[in-house]
């Protein structure tokens, strides 16, 4: 199935910024940011009053790819536009003067049909003499390409180099992950564990990767999951599954909103198919409604594979909205914009405690009573009081987490395992609760409700990251939830030790010993 992109996402696929003059005439750049399609033919394009033909026009695919249109529209195979690529057009006409000017590009493409782009763009003649980085258009990743880079850094510090240049790998395995590719930072990596998980996914004993430069953090979640090895391993659940995307929706007043919202919830039938047709892996579950002033926020949630999806989704939901512009006959949407920021990508927020981002997991272990005072040296009435005490702390603070220290362990998987290491944001939220059971032993839980980890795609197939998933057990086709519980079950370790750690005031002690570079 193919969505149609609405007029009002159509503007959307012109490049900001783009428009300039070129010692021929004048230039810009479209965007394909809807789906794969095949260009087909080019009819005008048109700057303010000057309406302009296939004649005068010539289109720069990349990589020294261009074609006239005359030539272009004569092959009626047309050429493909993956989503994504850039198409610059060439025109042959008068250099334009200062300020801001209206563009309308007509073409036809395969499957969309007739397409129309108008949208305004400005021309600023402000010379740039800034320094520029080095980059080749044709090869970026080529060892020429990065070693101009490497000269141009240790030229413009005034430093010079020697281990940053130094890495094992292909560079252009980079392509996608990182642009401008100079060097690498080597950060360690050590090893926790092996960690006895009970999980669903996850089952057996893991070797832990924790990339990090913090001492005695390799130290402490490896004393944590000893003492979780010794009474039985972690339990560790994966509770719910849901990447969002959030565009917002503007009326002329409330009411408007209001009536939109139940119009989506009735057509959510209608909608999942065209969200669906961007992806053969992205799933619609369900949208949530939330209204506010003359705003309908709608929260796509969608289900992802083993990709963390936010890209996924995006591309998803822009094309449901745009067939929710289509069709919707009610009040007029004055506005649309694909993210409101209420997704809250890379954010901590309150809605994704309540609703899920990412994975929602939960680890959970019994510790003996006599296990807790022989390794720790505390008893599990000090560490439920305690914990009872800074549940006040976090309540007062206004913390995301009333836990101790979920986002370390977190932060050094995510970076020894390629994730994407700003969601650490969201992921470092954490619910804790322990309790003393019937039998005067101490049982601890977290629960990780917006943990976004990905197996596939990102930074997760690069040389070491992939490795250290590999030492995981964690590549291939349906292992993210088993990742997810190796890394909640690595978390509830980090808990109880640094818990017992401040209960038992070894805290400071510890740290002094083993974490200080002096």
């Amino acid at each position: 199935m193919v969505f149609t992109p609405s007029p009002m996402l159509l503007k959307l696929l012109y490049t900001r910024g783009s428009l300039r003059n070129t010692p021929e005439g004048v230039a810009f750049s479209i965007k394909n940011r809807l789906d794969t399609v095949r260009i087909t033919r080019i009819d005008f394009v048109q700057i303010d009053d000057v309406r302009l033909g296939v004649s005068e026009i010539a289109i720069d695919l990349g990589e020294g790819d261009v074609r006239p249109a005359v030539v272009f529209n004569a092959d009626s195979a047309g050429f493909t536009l993956p989503v994504g690529q850039s198409a610059t057009f060439y025109l042959a006409t008068s250099q334009l003067a200062e300020g801001l000017h209206t563009i309308q590009v007509q073409f036809a493409s395969d499957p969309f049909g007739d397409l129309n782009v108008e949208v305004e763009d400005s021309i600023t003649l402000v010379p740039d003499n800034r320094p520029r980085i080095p980059r080749d258009s044709h090869d970026d990743y080529s060892d020429e390409a990065i070693k101009k880079r490497q000269e141009f850094a240790e030229e413009f510090s005034g430093q010079q180099f020697e281990h940053l240049k130094q890495f094992s790998f292909d560079a252009h395995a980079l392509q996608g992950n990182c642009e401008h590719f100079t060097g690498i930072a080597q950060i360690p990596v050590g090893l926790a564990g092996p960690l006895h998980v009970n999980g669903e996914h996850a089952q057996g004993d893991f070797l832990i990767p924790l990339a990090t430069t913090e001492g005695t953090l390799v130290a402490s979640y490896n004393r944590g999951i000893q003492v979780l090895n010794l009474s039985g391993g972690v339990k560790c659940t994966v509770i719910g599954d849901a990447m969002q995307r959030a565009p917002v929706f503007v009326f002329d007043d409330a009411r408007g909103a209001r009536d939109f919202g139940r119009w989506v919830e009735e057509e959510i039938g209608r909608i999942r198919p065209e969200a669906e047709s961007t992806s053969s892996i992205a799933k619609l579950q369900y949208i949530d409604t939330y209204l506010s002033n003359k705003f309908a926020f709608l929260r796509f949630n969608y289900s992802t594979g083993d990709a963390a999806g936010q890209n996924m989704v995006g591309r998803a939901t822009f094309a449901a909205c745009s067939w929710i512009l289509e069709n919707y006959k009610g009040a007029p949407v004055r506005h649309f914009y694909l993210e409101s920021n209420f997704a809250t990508d890379k954010k901590a927020s309150q809605i994704n405690v309540m609703r899920t981002r990412g994975k929602r997991v939960v680890a959970e272990a019994i510790i003996p009573r006599n296990l807790l005072q022989q390794r720790m040296r505390v008893t599990p009435e000090q560490l439920a009081y305690h914990g009872q005490v800074s549940n006040v702390g976090a309540f007062m603070s206004g913390a995301n987490n009333n836990g101790a220290h979920s986002a370390n362990g977190i932060t050094a998987m995510f970076i020894a395992t390629g994730q994407d290491v700003a969601n650490v944001s969201e992921s470092s939220a954490g619910i804790f609760y322990s309790e003393i059971t019937p039998e005067k032993d101490l049982y601890i839980s977290i629960t990780i409700p917006s943990l976004i980890v990905a197996t596939h795609g990102g930074g997760t197939g690069l040389a070491t990251q992939n490795e250290y998933l590999r030492m995981l057990g964690c590549v291939g086709r349906g292992t993210v939830n088993k990742f997810a519980e190796i890394v909640a079950g690595v978390v509830l370790a980090g808990e109880l030790s640094l818990g017992s750690a401040i209960s038992s005031s070894d805290w400071v002690s510890s740290h002094e010993q083993y974490g200080r570079n002096r």
